[in-house]
């Protein structure tokens, strides 16, 4: 059985954009410690809806996101059955996906 690609970024819980500065909102800065990104350091989380209609670009810094990913890991394993058990645990792609996230993004 192959694993289905997950997108890992998508999972990864996001601040209330009514709580962000205008500057994380457009992507400019981190969304966690509000760090000025460029193309090179910033994550891009996706075109985003507020609950107001409104468009935000979420981005955040590598660092971050290697956190959160890291949090993610921990949570999603300590309740998915496959991340469990050894032998099944490469067959989660979402446990395999937060996995590689978070070393990529540490890099």
């Amino acid at each position: 059985m192959t694993p289905r690609a997950v997108d890992v970024p998508a999972l990864l819980p996001l601040p209330d954009p009514g709580d962000l500065s205008e500057q994380q909102r457009r992507g400019a800065t981190c969304i966690w410690d509000n760090t000025p990104l460029t193309t090179v350091t910033a994550v891009d989380l996706g075109e985003r809806q507020a609950a107001d209609g409104t468009s935000w670009f979420p981005r955040a810094c590598r660092p971050c996101i290697a956190n959160r990913a890291h949090r993610g890991l921990l949570d999603h394993g300590a309740t998915c059955l496959l991340c469990a058990a050894e032998e099944t645990a490469a067959d989660c792609a979402i446990g395999r996906g937060l996995y590689r996230l978070q070393r990529e993004c540490r890099r």
